[in-house]
């Protein structure tokens, strides 16, 4: 059964930066993968994403500029590396890998980690 971990959430002042990792135990055979977020009292939200077939990047608007996902995907490994962080980015962070219809929505991706958190101080 395959499994996503992530890692390198944390606590860190506002303006500083966080990269996280995120692996699968096994083949996904996915076309993209993905993080999420999901703030106190939010709804999960898409935040970026990567496709294999081109290494196309895809981003929300609010982390346009400041996140940058990277990844390989003969390794189903991705990255997210976070610089000047808000304390709106406070969240716990999701990866995911999927085939689906869309990057963007919960629902196009088939594999979830179990989240790692992500915490900016003001």
């Amino acid at each position: 059964q395959v499994q996503l971990v992530e890692s390198g959430g944390g606590l860190v002042q506002a303006g500083g930066s966080l990269r996280l990792s995120c692996a699968a135990s096994g083949r996904t055979f996915s076309r993209f993968m993905g993080w999420f977020r999901q703030g106190p009292g939010k709804e999960r939200e898409f935040v970026a994403a990567i496709l294999w077939s081109d290494g196309s990047t895809n981003y929300a608007d609010s982390v346009k500029g400041r996140f940058t996902i990277s990844g390989d995907g003969t390794k189903n490994t991705v990255y997210l590396q976070m610089n000047s962080l808000k304390p709106e980015d406070t969240a716990v962070y999701y990866c995911a890998a999927g085939s689906g219809l869309t990057i963007y929505r919960g629902y196009g991706y088939r594999y979830w980690g179990q989240g790692t958190q992500v915490t900016v101080s003001s």
